[in-house]
């Protein structure tokens, strides 16, 4: 077990509501996972995970109903829920997709990407106003790319036809026995393109200074059907608020030159 950290925010309130449902349901905690930023996460044995979220993590309101959408087809699965406290199959041995070479990580994403985008039904929400919402933030604090950013989210429509993962990379894509499983959900409805941006730029430390890898993703995702031009549009309109250091600053404007 990795030793416990400060988390970014205050989790004693997710903390209580685990607490309070380990106890209704007759389980056990083990000590927390380390790198649980945002939610309460902790081992119930050997085979499940507990996690209650920070209360202030809008973004994953619905990650339980997305795992019941799915119902372990491409994510870990659902074994019960009270509100926003789930209770999930655990990925075991848990090792992620940036211990794999380029080539296979990447076909592993777009499988599991084809299996978890989902026609868009209730009761998830459009990112499209919350997209423009992360926009304006990141004008304020200066954001170089935001004027292009908004320029191409005019251009693509912001689409809301479908059920999106909304956190989709190599860290958040585990392996359990022989298969691969997405875990910690921040789905909307958006293009199915919004989901590969963030797969781009990971795994941690990729500054998307390889151009020919970058370009051998974006390949390997239109030729499973997607849009090229969405997903270099995604990639440069999600970076502007998310990946705003100078360094991104020359390879997000490449993708549209």
């Amino acid at each position: 077990m990795d030793d416990y950290f400060e988390p970014m925010v205050d989790l004693s309130g997710a903390r209580r509501a685990a607490e309070e449902c380990a106890q209704g349901w007759g389980l056990e905690l083990a000590p927390p996972f380390a790198l649980s930023n945002v939610s309460f996460v902790a081992p119930v044995g050997e085979d499940e995970v507990l996690k209650a979220p920070w209360a202030g993590d809008d973004e994953s309101l619905h990650e339980g109903d997305a795992l019941e959408l799915w119902g372990g087809d491409g994510a870990v699965r659902l074994l019960r829920r009270s509100g926003r406290v789930l209770l999930e199959e655990r990925a075991v041995p848990g090792d992620d997709l940036s211990r794999l070479g380029d080539e296979e990580s990447t076909a592993i994403a777009v499988d599991l990407g084809l299996r978890l985008w989902r026609p868009a039904r209730a009761p998830f929400r459009p990112v499209g106003p919350e997209v423009l919402g992360w926009l304006e933030r990141a004008e304020h604090e200066g954001g170089e790319l935001v004027a292009l950013a908004r320029d191409l989210f005019a251009q693509i429509g912001g689409g809301a036809d479908w059920v999106v993962h909304g956190d989709f990379h190599h860290h958040n894509i585990l392996r359990s026995g022989e298969r691969y499983v997405a875990i910690d959900p921040k789905p909307y409805l958006a293009d199915r393109e919004y989901d590969v941006a963030s797969f781009l730029w990971n795994p941690l430390g990729n500054r998307l200074s390889d151009r020919t890898q970058t370009e051998r993703r974006i390949a390997a995702f239109a030729a499973a059907g997607l849009d090229e031009f969405r997903i270099r549009a995604w990639t440069v309109i999600r970076g502007s608020y998310l990946r705003t250091g100078a360094e991104y600053t020359e390879p997000l404007s490449a993708l549209i030159a």
